[in-house]
């Protein structure tokens, strides 16, 4: 019935300058000084490849003195081979030579110490690894490839051997290495494991009073463009990490499981405008090669094989093609082109495959919340579609852990004092205006019953369902101890709602919302967890026409003016005023969540 919103994150590779810099023997080179000749060092350069693409995952290892500053330099052996998109360090390319230079909080590296870092490239015809490093001019001796050629005359200090090389000589490429088997993925991947927690958010949580109280929640990291698989530090949303950082950060805490979201689909959002994407309705293509084919090479590395990865599948997209398509109240142009195309159910298909292909990997499916999809008319239809795109483009169920509800969005997670089996002088509660005939008064029976609704479509028994709790706590002083009067229906249910939105269908920086239930593991029957996908403080819109370069529109359900439109009933939109684009940090709502948290912080 109703739509809404979205964020995320990424990192550039800036081109090095510099004086004094050489090409010597195919490599780019720093003179050496007097600093530099106890440089020693290992490299490790390992890919994940794909037609026409690649991660490369670099790992320096400093066996020399410390290091206070560091350059590192290697030749592409194909000269199709190129460098896209880097990230760690700042990364340049001249024909077939390659530089990566420290990033400001990297440039130290102690004695033994080691730093990883790693770009996306391109290459056509073949993709053979360098075959010789060096950091601030020395070539690593201890590296993937070959060392450097001794001199025709032998240092006087160091005589050539008289006695034979040993029996048994070491190998002049290193032994191919196999990553050990994936385990079998378990039932819940929320239990018994402690969650990621996003420094990025984590800072800006400790930035408003009183945010230290929650900033070590576990919340999603968002990748809502092709930019966000390396970080964006220039981005007003989001931060500096990329999908890597996040993971090796994720090693660093000892986490057992990781968010992301998904979150780029063509055509995105086709409903709404405040999270608009970058992608066209009809760029399929770049969507599967530029975007999910990075991330699911990145998330296949073996270095992260003992971290749960948790993918929450395209927000508010599949639902969009039941309810906002043509003959539809506020069906869209766009709607009705990625319904035709097959924009949406192929996306997904190809995301759910290819990242469910890694053992590692959880896929959870955005499906909507109550609110939207709780009548007759969309509740049967938007699993079935759920279920199309499942079996999309290779995909199958088996590529399905589950699903998510509430996403964003501020559904109470319990209605406590109004069943829909309620009636109010002889007329039920589904006749309210709030409720306005539906089947369902929260997200935790909406979640239990389309769990059940979705078995019956094909999908395994076992899958379970998220709740995204972040921000439908609804307390505070607003917050009601009892029913409603009897008086009406609609007396009954307004007085009793805990949901205290001028409309369910209002989605957009809500006043008077709070933080709801923190992260819980399986807290209810068919339940994988409650989540903090959405992380708060993070805007759903801006209030008002924000230009960026980020692809996102203004809404006017954002707008707290706006007297509303067919989705909601032409009500006022009750969002909070002075808010960014979405993704960028909202301190004032921030303090409001919290204020109104429930359970109370």
């Amino acid at each position: 019935m109703n739509v809404w919103r979205r964020l995320s994150g990424p990192r550039r590779a800036l081109a090095l300058t510099g004086a004094g810099a050489l090409v010597a023997g195919g490599l780019v080179t720093i003179p050496v000084t007097a600093a530099q000749a106890a440089t020693q060092c290992d490299v490790s350069y390992t890919t994940s490849d794909w037609q026409g693409g690649f991660t490369a995952s670099v790992t320096i290892r400093n066996i020399g003195d410390a290091l206070n500053g560091w350059t590192l330099g290697f030749t592409f052996p194909n000269s199709s081979q190129r460098v896209q998109q880097g990230w760690s360090a700042r990364w340049s390319q001249s024909g077939q030579n390659v530089t990566a230079q420290n990033e400001s909080y990297n440039g130290s590296v102690s004695s033994g110490g080691s730093i990883s870092i790693g770009f996306n490239g391109a290459w056509s015809g073949s993709n053979p690894k360098p075959t010789s490093f060096t950091i601030n001019g020395v070539t690593c001796n201890g590296g993937t490839g070959p060392t450097t050629p001794p001199p025709s005359t032998p240092p006087p200090t160091t005589p050539p051997p008289t006695t034979p090389p040993p029996t048994t000589p070491p190998p002049t490429t290193p032994p191919p290495t196999t990553p050990p088997p994936a385990g079998q993925k378990v039932d819940n991947p929320y239990v018994g494991v402690p969650g990621y927690v996003n420094p990025e958010w984590k800072a800006k949580a400790e930035s408003v009073p009183g945010g230290n109280r929650v900033s070590n929640t576990p919340t999603a990291v968002w990748l809502d463009r092709i930019a966000a698989i390396n970080g964006t530090p220039d981005s007003s949303s989001n931060g500096a990490f990329g999908v890597r950082d996040h993971l090796d950060e994720a090693l660093r805490q000892g986490a057992g499981y990781i968010q992301f979201v998904i979150y780029n689909l063509p055509g995105r959002d086709c409903s709404a405008l405040a999270s608009n994407g970058e992608l066209k309705p009809d760029e399929l293509p770049r969507y599967k090669a530029e975007y999910i084919d990075p991330i699911a090479a990145i998330q296949a590395d073996p270095k992260y094989r003992n971290i749960r990865i948790i993918n929450v599948i395209e927000i508010d997209s599949l639902p969009n093609l039941v309810t906002n398509t043509s003959g539809q109240p506020g069906g869209t142009a766009t709607c009705d082109i990625v319904k035709a195309n097959g924009a949406y159910v192929n996306g997904v298909g190809y995301a759910l495959a290819k990242l469910g292909a890694i053992g590692n990997v959880y896929n959870y499916i955005d499906a909507g919340h109550h609110g939207w999809l709780g009548w007759d008319s969309n509740f049967s239809p938007s699993a079935q579609i759920l279920k199309d795109a499942a079996v999309a483009s290779g995909s199958t169920v088996n590529n399905v852990h589950g699903f998510i509800v509430n996403t964003a969005n501020y559904s109470a997670l319990r209605e406590p004092y109004f069943k829909v089996t309620d009636t109010v002088n002889g007329q039920t509660v589904r006749q309210s205006k709030w409720i306005d005939w539906n089947f369902y008064v929260d997200e935790l029976s909406f979640a239990q019953a389309f769990r059940n609704e979705l078995v019956s479509k094909g999908f395994n028994s076992g899958i379970g369902m998220l709740i995204d709790t972040s921000r439908n706590g609804w307390g505070g002083s607003a917050r009601p101890t009892g029913p409603g009067a009897t008086t009406s229906v609609d007396t009954y249910v307004n007085g009793g709602r805990v949901d205290r939105r001028i409309h369910a269908g209002n989605w957009c920086n809500q006043a008077g919302a709070g933080l709801g239930e923190r992260p819980k593991a399986a807290p209810e029957p068919g339940i994988d967890a409650y989540v903090w996908v959405k992380p708060p403080g993070e805007s759903d819109g801006s209030s008002t026409a924000i230009p960026n370069n980020e692809g996102k529109g203004f809404d006017r359900m954002c707008d707290p003016t706006y007297t509303g439109n067919a989705r909601n009933g032409n009500n006022a939109t009750g969002a909070l005023p002075n808010a960014p684009i979405s993704g960028a940090w909202f301190p004032a709502q921030f303090a409001e969540l919290m204020q109104n948290a429930y359970p109370a912080l």
